[in-house]
């Protein structure tokens, strides 16, 4: 996400700050029109560009910028800023103030992912302790309460059965009443969708919000459909007054535009992004730690948050004293790695790490992350027994193993080989409680 737009933003910069306390209105200039062209390539709505460039513009007059210690720093530190605040400074939380249960309402297009996106923000806001309810109010479209009941179940939240013959009022008229019985305090109410908007649509849509009562009304749209996702959005805004947006389908880097003009061209905050199909795919939107993103500031904040969801700190605790006795397995092992990969990939990690963003050309071909699978494949060609006891793997036992694994001998041997040397340097990162990315390298085949 965002990687060719920070490409080209990073690139224009990085010559600013190259030039130390020689820069004139030219050089300020030449930059920030190779700015504006990677905006709008990005397919940021061009009069959000032109508003956000005069901005930065009026703050970098050349009179400050060439007094100051580090004028090319002082540009980067006033495009950051603007950047934030062109997408809305911070993030904006669902509204959940009042009595429950709090009613949220998703609204969109058919196939931009409303279904979906209700089932991954009850997994979201069931993990920090709320109890969400499900209700399935598109009747429209025959297979819309089978996914949504579906999804409920994975996400371990209750979902509402809707009675043959009702009607989307009905079903949210008793979907409340049950909701409250069951003692949930928030409420996703999935509503039908068109290809696109009509006045039916609009007219059901107006009576669930009225009978609802929704505390947040939620625009999910595809970024894939660029600027027509804006425009999208204030034809929902104009009709329904939205609280916020969801923009989908975020893994990908062809329209980000839509996100970085939402805010600026609607007037309301993008609250979540989509991030993938799984149901913990979802992820709120950080309009500050975006920018530094994209300034290849990286965002050590969501990665901390990252590390904390799915790193179980128990556990972890257990390893590092299996570091210190020695006695950490090829078991532990792979069951680190898992959790590292949850985490992200190595190259979306090294986008968060400041000053390491320039690295994750070296890893297109995600080479480190494929040679996490080797060893994760190799172990799972093992035995219960020889994970944990890797002294008894003989030559035979290696042999079964690499045709199992689909990799060389010699790939399983350097694997034992290096885990056997490796535990001494394992002793030296236990105390931190975490693997060391360093240390894993020590592991891979030669």
């Amino acid at each position: 996400m965002f990687d060719k737009l920070s490409e080209k933003i990073t690139s224009s910069l990085n010559r600013l700050t190259g030039r130390g306390s020689r820069l004139t209105e030219a050089v300020i200039q030449e930059s920030l029109r190779e700015v504006r062209q990677a905006l709008l390539e990005a397919d940021v709505n061009y009069k959000v560009v032109k508003s956000f460039l005069q901005k930065v513009e009026s703050r970098i007059s050349v009179l400050d910028t060439i007094t100051t210690n580090t004028p090319g720093q002082h540009v980067v530190k006033v495009v950051h800023e603007e950047l934030s605040e062109l997408m809305g400074s911070a993030h904006q939380e669902l509204d959940f103030s009042g009595p429950p249960p709090h009613v949220l309402m998703m609204v969109g297009l058919q196939g931009s992912g409303k279904t979906t996106t209700a089932a991954k923000l009850a997994l979201y806001l069931k993990k920090q302790g709320r109890r969400p309810y499900l209700v399935p109010a598109d009747v429209a479209r025959p297979a819309a309460v089978h996914q949504l009941t579906v999804l409920a179940g994975e996400a371990g939240s209750p979902v509402y059965a809707p009675k043959e013959g009702q009607s989307p009022l009905e079903i949210v008229d008793s979907a409340l009443v049950e909701a409250a019985k069951m003692n949930c305090d928030c409420v996703f109410i999935d509503t039908a969708g068109r290809l696109t908007i009509d006045a039916p649509l609009m007219t059901e849509l107006s009576q669930i919000k009225k009978r609802a009562r929704p505390r947040e009304i939620l625009l999910v749209a595809d970024s894939m459909t660029g600027q027509e996702a804006v425009t999208i959005a204030r034809d929902f805004n104009e009709r329904l007054s939205l609280t916020g947006v969801i923009l989908t389908k975020m893994e990908g880097d062809a329209r980000a535009g839509a996100a970085m003009s939402m805010r600026a061209a609607v007037g309301k905050p993008l609250k979540f992004i989509g991030t993938g199909e799984k149901l913990d795919a979802i992820e709120p939107f950080h309009p500050d730690r975006t920018a530094s993103l994209i300034l290849g500031m990286g965002d050590v904040l969501t990665l901390i948050e990252k590390a904390r969801e799915h790193m179980d700190q128990e556990v972890a605790a257990a390893y590092v004293g299996k570091m210190q006795k020695g006695q950490f397995t090829l078991e532990d092992l792979r069951n680190q790695l898992r959790s590292l990969k949850k985490v992200g990939t190595v190259r979306n990690l090294l986008g968060m790490i400041p000053g390491l963003g320039k690295l994750k050309k070296l890893t297109e071909s995600q080479p480190a992350d494929s040679d996490m699978k080797i060893i994760e494949v190799i172990i799972d060609s093992m035995t219960p027994e020889e994970r944990v006891h890797s002294e008894i793997v003989d030559a035979s036992r290696r042999r079964r193993i690499a045709r199992g694994s689909g990799r060389s001998v010699q790939d399983v041997n350097n694997l034992l080989r290096n885990f056997t040397q490796v535990k001494h340097l394992l002793r030296s990162v236990s105390n931190s409680g975490n693997f060391n990315i360093n240390a894993i390298r020590h592991f891979l085949p030669r």
